[in-house]
């Protein structure tokens, strides 16, 4: 009997190590990171650029899978929903917490579902149009929009977007009104301006700009409170005068709540490296976002105040939840 209850002893010693020593050994394996959105939008960018400096750091592989759909709603109730082990991380972003109010139903609830990392960068929005419209600043697309109330319409990657949001309180401030038309995601909104299937969207700048250099769209006005430095000449909302549309976008890194904290410690530190590279940096700020790291206190801060001031423009822009 002693015998039997000394197995039984080295057994459960056994089983309590083990669990211990993977998370001392972490990262043995690939990783992979989810982004809820489309390849060569933003957040992909961003995340395949952290994502190589991460694999040298971690001397793992971290492997980027895309998840688009429901304005990253998909992505998101995958990675909740993922083994809490340090495996599966999510490219968290404002429209994970846009979505908390902006739809009835999210699937999951981005401040319990989740143990936040880190933030990434920072991005503005811009207005664009197809670059032969004829529309040449954003005070003419807004005459356009008041003289035939419909009749133009826009894009945005998704309900509850920073680019649904913001071309909703471009409308609210200047009377206008336009026809809002949903794609998966910002990649194929900018598309659909090129290719004339709208008039007009608000994208991240980052989306925006290989169209913008390559002659296709006219940018018309960035919705951060400073001009951004990759389009020095297009003018901020207010310059333009269209005041009361200051609307920025940041992204990071979270993992599903219950990740080990010697695990999440492990990735905080490797983000934080990664982040403090002059080349990861300049990668990243070439598309036109601006890396703005912050810890997990205050990009979980972050996503919080952007539930309220999501629930504050719903309420400004007259936006119902889905």
């Amino acid at each position: 009997m002693m015998k039997t209850s000394w197995i039984a002893g080295l057994a459960a010693a056994a089983f309590a190590i083990a669990p211990a020593q993977a998370q001392q050994d972490y990262p043995h394996r690939a990783i992979k990171w989810i982004v809820p959105y489309l390849p060569g939008t933003g957040p992909d960018i961003t995340v395949r650029i952290a994502a190589e400096a991460l694999t040298e750091i971690l001397k793992q592989p971290v492997v980027v899978e895309n998840k688009a759909g429901a304005a990253g709603n998909l992505g998101a109730q995958i990675a909740a929903k993922a083994p809490a082990d340090g495996y599966t991380w999510v490219y968290s972003a404002t429209t994970m917490s846009a979505s908390m109010r902006m739809y009835r139903k999210p699937g999951f609830d981005v401040m319990k579902d989740f143990t936040h990392i880190g933030r990434i960068t920072q991005s503005d929005v811009v207005l664009v149009v197809a670059a032969d419209s004829g529309i040449a600043t954003a005070k003419e697309l807004v005459e356009r929009a008041r003289k035939a109330p419909g009749k133009l319409s826009y894009a945005s990657g998704g309900v509850g977007t920073p680019a649904h949001m913001g071309a909703e309180l471009v409308l609210n401030a200047t009377g206008a009104k336009a026809l809002h038309v949903p794609y998966k995601g910002a990649s194929e909104s900018a598309n659909a301006v090129v290719g004339k299937q709208v008039d007009f969207a608000l994208t991240l700048t980052s989306v925006s700009l290989p169209f913008i250099q390559g002659g296709k769209m006219t940018p018309l006005a960035v919705s951060g409170p400073k001009r951004n430095p990759k389009l020095p000449n297009v003018p901020t909302f207010a310059e333009a005068g269209i005041p009361g549309v200051q609307l920025v976008s940041f992204g990071g890194l979270s993992v599903p709540t219950g990740t080990p904290a010697p695990v999440v410690k492990k990735i905080s530190d490797a983000l934080a490296k990664a982040l403090a590279q002059p080349e990861t940096r300049a990668k990243l700020e070439a598309n036109g976002a601006l890396v703005l790291p912050a810890g997990a206190e205050e990009y979980a801060e972050n996503l919080k105040a952007e539930i309220a001031l999501t629930e504050k423009m719903m309420r400004v822009a007259n936006i119902e939840a889905q």
